[in-house]
């Protein structure tokens, strides 16, 4: 499916009224349903103009924190502040928010256009501007052609397109995006992953994205918060949580790694014959180290090789290799029988049961207890 491109000049309305967002604060928000405590006092401070997700496993809490922000959802504790004024105790409809969820929830019965116009009309007005606005936002989400049409005759991409449309054609302070790609395609959720963030900078709307989609978030986000047991592990640039993770958990959710079993002692892991540096907390004693399959250097040998060789690593087996395009990503076994992932040149084919070596890069790890 073919994108138009966004409108280059001032005549939409949506563009020429592009501001650089609103600020988001949740403060100390306690949330729990009957005995189960969902949010442990979460806090949250999200720059104007910022696109902030919130990453984690399902029951996490992220969709609660979020359900707490739209006000969909009353903390039982804490505050909510769009813009510096307390909005806490504030119906969603009075908090100026647009919201985009995981159904697309079209009203079949209305055209496209009218579907887009839904919510100025709501806000009572006139049937002809509220077209003009709600054409012009199909057209920044490439379906202004398709006005005229029926939910049921879009595909599932342009359905979601349109709820993207009908949230943007109020020009709310803050967008906010619960899970919005689960249901689509894979092909259809990264273009429109990537169309989300393009009209996301060009307007400069502050946006909250919910994802359990690690790839996702570091694909569209500023920062991301990573969220556990209704906690946020910490929050940072897609480049801190992937290369800087505090926490074996951030670790373990966010990219591929390997357990591996290791000593720590102060700042580094010795795992089999070789020193890593410990990146965030340490744990003095035996531990996993989380190592990504990336910073795994990967050699075929032959027996006399192996017989004669005195360089730190460890030798393997291959278990199975996969091609993934411009890489491989392979599965060995030690001779202890731990399996590590190797990420590696689409060139270098391995076939199962081929003897190989493994190195480490002086890469920082995470490291975890081991149980």
């Amino acid at each position: 499916m073919t994108i138009d491109p966004l409108p280059r000049t001032a005549d939409n309305l949506l563009l020429t009224g592009a501001t650089e967002g609103t600020r988001v604060e949740l403060r100390a928000i306690e949330k729990s349903f009957g005995t189960t405590r969902v949010l442990h006092g979460v806090d949250l401070d999200i720059a104007p103009g910022e696109f902030v997700s919130l990453l984690g496993p399902s029951g996490c809490g992220k969709t609660t924190a979020l359900r707490v922000l739209a006000g969909l959802e009353s903390a039982d504790s804490g505050t909510v502040l769009l813009g510096g004024t307390d909005v806490s105790r504030m119906p969603t409809n009075k908090r100026d928010i647009g919201m985009v969820f995981q159904s697309y929830s079209l009203f079949p019965h209305l055209r496209i256009v009218d579907n887009t116009a839904f919510g100025l009309r709501r806000r009572g007005t006139a049937r002809r501007p509220a077209e003009a606005r709600a054409l012009d936002a199909l057209e920044l989400v490439g379906l202004r052609h398709l006005s005229d049409r029926y939910p049921h005759q879009l595909s599932g991409g342009q359905q979601q397109r349109v709820a993207l449309a009908r949230a943007l054609v109020t020009e709310p302070r803050v967008l906010l995006l619960d899970e919005p790609l689960s249901a689509l395609d894979a092909k259809v959720r990264v273009q429109l992953r990537d169309e989300i963030r393009r009209l996301q900078l060009r307007l400069g709307i502050t946006t909250v994205f919910v994802t359990h989609d690690q790839e996702e978030a570091l694909a569209v986000s500023d920062r991301i918060a990573m969220m556990d047991g209704g906690r946020i592990e910490q929050i940072g640039t897609p480049e801190d949580l992937y290369l800087r993770p505090r926490t074996s958990s951030v670790a373990a959710f966010v990219g591929l790694s390997s357990a591996l079993p290791g000593i720590a002692q102060g700042d580094v892991v010795r795992v089999w014959d070789m020193a890593l540096p410990i990146e965030g907390a340490s744990v003095d004693g035996p531990v996993n180290a989380l190592v990504r399959p990336e910073n795994i250097r990967i050699t075929a040998v032959d027996e006399a090789a192996v017989a004669r060789d005195t360089r730190p690593g460890r030798e393997a087996h291959v278990q199975e290799s996969t091609f993934l395009g411009s890489y491989r990503r392979s599965l060995v076994r030690t001779d202890d029988g731990t399996l590590v992932r190797v990420q590696h040149g689409a060139d270098d084919r391995l076939e199962y049961g081929q003897r190989v070596r493994i190195t480490f890069s002086p890469v920082g790890v995470a490291v975890r207890p081991r149980d």
